[in-house]
């Protein structure tokens, strides 16, 4: 079988470590709930590999590269329908998979955070996220309030998933190695169903504090608040960084009980 050609426009670092590879599958932990599994940008299947050793797991592959794709269906014939050429981007879940979902990948750099925010808008469905990012994005998710790495993505992601940096992957496992060091983090849900807030409103917040992030939230959320009714609420004298997703959920209702 040919080898599959990493494409820079798509953002692909092929692993070439088994034992990082193994490491990455035995993360995933399906006794919070789920069976069905989907493993995103699989390329040649490193992980894929892995990941259909584990009888109890029903995996899934998607990728935009027909080229991976015509070689993961040589590689993988069992997987019929279960091997998808489309973008993740793009997918709709509930078309492919009924029930709990738990999503995998030695993800794609250049659309990390497109890739998060589409598990934001399915968190319903997915349980469990395992997957290795740029560090920088990794650290992003796993911030705390009052760090410089703090922000919209850690707000977001925390609200709804317990996030646990697992481990440092350094760039000579993979081909072409990338200028950064990447990482490996997994998400797993948190029984939030509702913030008990105007959750439409509550994104908008974080996400005007953050786009301002050297202001205090009084000046970068001047758009959203009323001034005059809100003159005496302490957390808008401070900058977006330092409040907690409580805080936000917070700040939202006193937004809303004073417009």
């Amino acid at each position: 079988m040919t080898l599959v050609r990493a494409k820079k426009h798509l953002g692909q670092h092929f692993l070439t470590d088994k034992n990082i590879a193994a490491k990455i599958v035995d993360s995933l932990r399906p006794e919070n709930g789920y069976r069905q599994v989907l493993e995103v940008g699989p390329g040649m299947g490193i992980l894929s590999d892995f990941l259909l050793q584990k009888p109890e797991l029903e995996v899934s592959l998607i990728d935009i590269d027909t080229e991976s794709y015509e070689y993961l269906q040589k590689k993988y014939p069992v997987l019929g329908k279960r091997l998808i050429n489309a973008d993740f981007l793009e997918m709709d879940f509930a078309a492919y998979f009924n029930g709990p979902l738990g999503i995998i990948g030695n993800f794609p750099y250049n659309i990390s955070s497109q890739i998060l925010f589409k598990v934001l808008d399915n968190r319903q469905q997915v349980v469990e996220v395992v997957g290795m990012f740029q560090k920088e994005v990794a650290e992003r998710c796993n911030a705390k309030p009052g760090s410089k790495e703090y922000g919209i993505l850690s707000v977001f992601l925390q609200a709804y998933y317990k996030v646990e940096y697992l481990f440092t992957v350094k760039a000579g496992v993979f081909n072409p190695p990338p200028k950064v060091l990447s990482a490996v983090i997994r998400l797993t849900r948190n029984k939030t169903e509702q913030l008990g807030c105007d959750e439409k409103l509550f994104w908008q917040v974080v996400k005007a504090g953050f786009n301002q992030r050297r202001k205090t939230l009084r000046n970068a959320l001047s758009s959203l608040i009323n001034k005059e009714k809100m003159t005496a609420e302490p957390m808008l004298d401070l900058r977006a960084e330092r409040l907690s997703v409580n805080d936000f959920v917070k700040l939202t209702n006193q937004i809303t009980a004073n417009r």
